[in-house]
């Protein structure tokens, strides 16, 4: 099996997702903010999540070497949710996106995770710049991508989805 880089922050540790981490994103897509603020992806058992994985997630980290990170506290060794930069279908660069469950939203895990991710889009990704996407009335990732130092851009529409979608960008 190919090992992926993986991420460390004081409190988190950012692991590449795998097809093992099943159980908890169906856990998290199914979470209400997830379907509130990125949608439905009408997952309903454990398998439709490994294929997910395996179709969505693993071809990513196999091209570029990074996507999707579980974002684990290493206190307890939790879950706690994801973040990671994406190369998304429809949106031109690269873009970062986070998601925690409920539990675990407001304690300052989404800007650790994501500061980390940043960081690692800049040093080790080679990246000048990243992109984010977020639903107009989803003001704590907006003021969370404000805080990372992101910009708005204006709006945009990704590919197969007709929802408006407020886009930020940060240059390095």
């Amino acid at each position: 099996m190919k090992r992926y880089l993986q991420f460390e922050t004081e409190r988190l540790l950012l692991k590449a997702a795998s097809t093992e981490d099943a159980p908890f994103i169906l856990a998290l897509f199914n979470a209400p903010n997830w379907i509130k603020y990125i949608g439905d992806r009408n997952m309903n058992t454990v398998v439709e999540a490994e294929k997910y994985i395996a179709a969505k997630i693993l071809p990513q980290q196999e091209r570029l070497g990074f996507s999707n990170y579980v974002v684990i506290r290493k206190a307890d060794g939790v879950k706690m949710g994801t973040c990671g930069v994406y190369d998304r279908d429809g949106l031109e660069g690269l873009d970062i996106g986070f998601a925690f469950l409920p539990e675990y939203e407001g304690q300052g895990y989404a800007y650790e995770s994501a500061n980390k991710m940043k960081e690692a889009a800049r040093d080790l990704f080679g990246q000048a710049e990243l992109k984010a996407i977020t639903t107009h009335d989803n003001a704590s990732s907006q003021k969370l991508l404000k805080k990372l130092g992101f910009k708005s851009e204006g709006k945009t529409k990704i590919k197969d989805d007709e929802e408006e979608l407020l886009l930020f960008r940060l240059v390095f």
